[in-house]
C-alpha cells in the first residue's frame, strides 16, 4: 500500500491532501477488504482497479476524513474523531441517510456509497462517499476563482443562494420528515450545546452560563421549518472551477436535522468575520474579512430576499452560533487536553473560548 506524500495528480484538489497524521492511521488493509465488499463499482473480475493509496484532508477539526485510492477510483472515507464524542454528533449513519435521501432532491449534496457501522473495522461507525472535484475556498481564494471579476461577492451570494434551496427542499418528499423535531428546535439546541460545555468542562466559565440563560429568556418565535445542515460556512463549499457562481457540493452533513432554518444562517453570520471586526471573530476563518466580501448585513438581506423568511431576529442566532462556537471550541480543546489526540493544532483552543462567548455577548449588545 502506498501512502506518500500529496503529490501534484489534479491540481487545485491535491493541495488539499497531506500524509496521514501520526496517531490517525488504521488498518487500511482491513478498510479495503470491506470497502471492496460494499462499494458498488470495487468488486468484479477486473478488481477495485490498482494498488491502495491513502491520504488525508488535514484541514477539519473534527472528524477523520480520508482520501481512499484504488487506481484511478477514488473514494472520500470519515469517521469521528478519536476519543469519547458528544451524543448525537459526529453522527456518520444520519450523514449517510440524509446523503442517501438528498440523490434527486438537492444538487449539490454528495453521492453516499455505504455505511458501515462495525467499529472492528475502522474504530468507529463510518461512511464511504463520492469525491468531488472543485475548489473550496480556505484560507485563500483558489487561484481559479480569484482571477474572475467580483469572486468573493458571487462565491458569497452563491452560498447564501444554496443555502436557501436546502431550506426549501421538500424534505418529506425526500422521506426525511422523520429526521427531526421541528417545533422547539431552538430551546432543545440551546439546552444540548450548554449539555455539552459541562462534558468538556474543566475550569469554571461564568460568564458562558450567563449567556446560556439570556438565550434561553429571548427564545426567538419560529414559523419555519426546514432541513438544517448546522455547519454550513464558506470551507464547507466546494465550488465549480472557474466559476464563483455555482457550488458543486456542501460538505460536512453529520449534524443536519429538521429545525428553524435561521440557525444556518446564524451559524454562517458566527463564522463571517468582517472588516473592522475585533481580530478574534476571524477565529474561524479570516478570508471573508479581506477586500471584496460582502458585510454579515448584505447576506441577511441576500437570504431574506431568496428565501422570503422574516430575519428580525437574527441577532439572536448569529449570538448562538458564536456561544456555541466557544464550545465547539472547548471540546475541540478537551480532546487534546486529555490526550485523545496528538493534534498539536488544539492546544491553542482552549484559551479562545471565552473571547467567543464574549463576541456573542457583544453581538446581543450591537
Amino acid at each position: 500500500m502506498k501512502q506518500p506524500g500529496a503529490q501534484a495528480r489534479d491540481g487545485a484538489d491535491e493541495v488539499e491532501l497531506a500524509p496521514v497524521r501520526a496517531g490517525e492511521a488504521f488498518d487500511w488493509p482491513k478498510l479495503a477488504a470491506w470497502l471492496i465488499e460494499h462499494v458498488p463499482g470495487l468488486a468484479g473480475p477486473g478488481g477495485p482497479g490498482g494498488p491502495l493509496e491513502v491520504l488525508q484532508f488535514p484541514g477539519g477539526h473534527a472528524n477523520l476524513t480520508y482520501l481512499v485510492r484504488f487506481g484511478e477510483r477514488e473514494l472520500v472515507v470519515r469517521r469521528p474523531p478519536l476519543g469519547p464524542v458528544a451524543p448525537r454528533s459526529h453522527d456518520m449513519a444520519r450523514e449517510h441517510r440524509v446523503l442517501s435521501a438528498l440523490e434527486g432532491h438537492f444538487a449539490a449534496a454528495p453521492r453516499a456509497y455505504a455505511l458501515c457501522e462495525d467499529p472492528a473495522v475502522l474504530g468507529a461507525t463510518f461512511i464511504a462517499m463520492e469525491r468531488c472535484r472543485g475548489s473550496v475556498p480556505r484560507t485563500r481564494i483558489p487561484p481559479d476563482l480569484a482571477a474572475l471579476p467580483d469572486a468573493p461577492r458571487r462565491m458569497s451570494f452563491a452560498l447564501i443562494d444554496v443555502m436557501a434551496d436546502l431550506h426549501a427542499v421538500d424534505y418529506a418528499r425526500a422521506g426525511l420528515a422523520d429526521l427531526g423535531r421541528p417545533e422547539g428546535y431552538a430551546e432543545r439546541q440551546v439546552r444540548s450545546w450548554k449539555e455539552r460545555w459541562e462534558r468538556a468542562r474543566d475550569r469554571e466559565l461564568p460568564a458562558l452560563d450567563a449567556h446560556f440563560a439570556w438565550l434561553l429568556a429571548h427564545l426567538p418565535k419560529t414559523s419555519a421549518a426546514s432541513l438544517v445542515h448546522n455547519d454550513l460556512k464558506l470551507d464547507n463549499a466546494m465550488f465549480e472551477r472557474g466559476n464563483p457562481d455555482r457550488i458543486v457540493a456542501l460538505l460536512d452533513w453529520d449534524m443536519t436535522t429538521l429545525g428553524d432554518p435561521l440557525v444556518d444562517l446564524g451559524t454562517l453570520l458566527g463564522y463571517w468575520a468582517e472588516a473592522g471586526d475585533p481580530p478574534e471573530r476571524a477565529i474561524a476563518n479570516a478570508l471573508t474579512a479581506q477586500p471584496g466580501f460582502p458585510r454579515r448585513a448584505a447576506l441577511v438581506e441576500r437570504y431574506a430576499q431568496r428565501a422570503g423568511i422574516d430575519v428580525a431576529d437574527i441577532r439572536w442566532y448569529e449570538s448562538f452560533a458564536l456561544w456555541k462556537t466557544a464550545i465547539v471550541l472547548q471540546q475541540i480543546y478537551i480532546r487534546f487536553a486529555r490526550g485523545q489526540t496528538q493534534d498539536a493544532r488544539f492546544a491553542e483552543m482552549g484559551p479562545r473560548v471565552a473571547v467567543m462567548v464574549e463576541l456573542a455577548a457583544a453581538v446581543v449588545r450591537g
